[in-house]
């Protein structure tokens, strides 16, 4: 793992600080764009809200900008699994789509993706996202000061590919905090007990990525779209997280504002 030739970065009371605030703010911005998807919308009107409270709560869309991609956030409908660029795309009955957006506040950023069916769901997608979820859930319970990155890759691989789904290979987790991609790499597959260990303070965004097809993917020819190769549904789930000495807290977590 590229990951495991380069120091995990651990992050001080005072970064802490700054950065549940950053992941706070993105967590708040995707349960309101989460909430607004539904059939008729576009694409662009869901990263224009996005945008807009990014800006209201002080902070900067991390992705604008990054390696020079256009938008907010990454949007991505059925067969497209990650990078999808927002535009004129209308949002239809029955899709599914991935919305991931990074938040910078005060220097620290977060990183959050969800992916969300529209009614009606058909019970495979409903079946995937409830998994893709769940993955993310199994990685959490194997992280801890200690754990190795392999483990959280093992997690994720041996729950999906249990249910039947591919497992992207190509596109990976990683730290997060001081920059968008710090080390380590967190693949979805792997071997446990392999890899780097975690430390306490580390921050990572864990990201399952699952198909209901093979697990080959490809990039469109806009450069950013990723696509799965067989044109299967995909899913896509993401949190940023505290490494602790006993396991690890979710940090992208909205709180309610006192009103």
């Amino acid at each position: 793992m590229s990951g495991g030739r380069h120091k995990i970065p651990v992050k001080s009371p005072e970064e802490l600080r700054r950065m549940r605030a950053a992941c706070r703010l993105a967590a708040r911005v995707m349960d309101a764009v989460a909430a607004a998807v539904r059939p008729g919308i576009t694409t662009r009107a869901l990263d224009e809200l996005a945008e807009r409270m990014i800006a209201a709560g002080g902070g900067r869309p991390a992705f604008k900008g990054y390696r020079g991609y256009p938008c907010s956030t990454c949007i991505s409908v059925n067969e497209e699994l990650i990078h999808g660029i927002p535009g004129p795309r209308v949002i239809a009955p029955g899709d599914i789509v991935s919305v991931d957006l990074g938040v910078e506040l005060n220097g620290m950023l977060g990183d959050v993706a969800r992916t969300i069916g529209v009614q009606p769901v058909r019970g495979d997608h409903a079946r995937m996202l409830a998994t893709v979820e769940e993955a993310f859930a199994a990685a959490c319970r194997v992280v801890r000061a200690g754990a190795r990155v392999g483990d959280i890759s093992h997690a994720v691989q041996s729950l999906c590919e249990a249910r039947g789904y591919g497992v992207v290979r190509e596109y990976v987790g990683h730290g997060i905090g001081r920059q968008l991609h710090e080390p380590p790499q967190i693949p979805n597959f792997g071997t446990a007990g392999s890899g780097p260990p975690l430390p306490a303070g580390a921050t990572l965004a864990i990201e399952p990525m699952i198909t209901l097809g093979g697990n080959a993917v490809k990039v469109l020819a806009d450069h950013w779209t990723v696509v799965t190769q067989d044109g299967a549904a995909c899913a896509h789930y993401e949190n940023t997280v505290l490494v602790t000495e006993t396991g690890c807290e979710v940090l992208t977590v909205a709180v309610k504002q006192p009103d």
